[in-house]
């Protein structure tokens, strides 16, 4: 039987890496956790290979020269581009069920690459005055905050996560998160129990 790939979906500051790493350290489903590539700087606070693996652009490019990358986006920051990918090389679905955090348009590359049957796609949304203060204060915690960029990316977010671009999806279930984490999480568990 082919594992399956969770993908949590949603905004910034949701708390979708919070939900993930919870679920991960209960280890109640078994997850390896699918860490993906990011071309942008290391945050503070940040380990290579445990929030993503950090890599240059030109080394992203040879991923993709070599065929290795499922799913790739890049943002247009005050920065200059950053990029986020997904490689094929770090899943293996013929042993385990994967756990990750994604976009609209990465769920679409992953049902396109894996097939709809083999994505619980589990979409997290909360209220923008709590996801603008959490993005705010974790912002605040950088050595460097980069309030441009969070502001542009709150932005973006909101076009995003339309109600169309939602609609035009298959979200296997929408979370609430603005209650506190408890709850969302058994919400969550509710529906791997019923998905996997």
């Amino acid at each position: 039987m082919m594992g399956k790939i969770v993908l949590f979906i949603g905004a910034s500051a949701t708390g979708k890496d919070s939900i993930k790493r919870r679920l991960i350290k209960e280890n109640k489903f078994a997850f390896k956790e699918m860490i993906m590539s990011t071309t942008r700087p290391i945050r503070t606070g940040e380990v290579e290979g445990r929030e993503y693996y950090f890599k240059t652009i030109d080394e992203m490019l040879d991923l993709e020269r070599k065929g290795k990358i499922i799913e790739k986006r890049m943002y247009n920051t005050v920065h200059g581009p950053w990029y986020y990918f997904t490689t094929a090389s770090s899943i293996d679905l013929e042993k385990y069920n994967y756990i990750g955090s994604n976009t609209l348009e990465g769920l679409d590359q992953f049902v396109k690459f894996y097939g709809d049957e083999n994505i619980i796609s589990l979409l997290i949304t909360l209220d923008d005055g709590i996801r603008l203060q959490r993005a705010l204060d974790r912002e605040k915690r950088e050595e460097n905050p980069k309030y441009q960029e969070l502001c542009r990316r709150f932005l973006a977010d909101s076009i995003d996560f339309s109600k169309e671009n939602i609609r035009k999806r298959h979200i296997t279930s929408i979370i609430n998160n603005d209650d506190d984490l408890d709850n969302t999480i058994e919400e969550v568990e509710k529906v791997l129990k019923l998905n996997l």
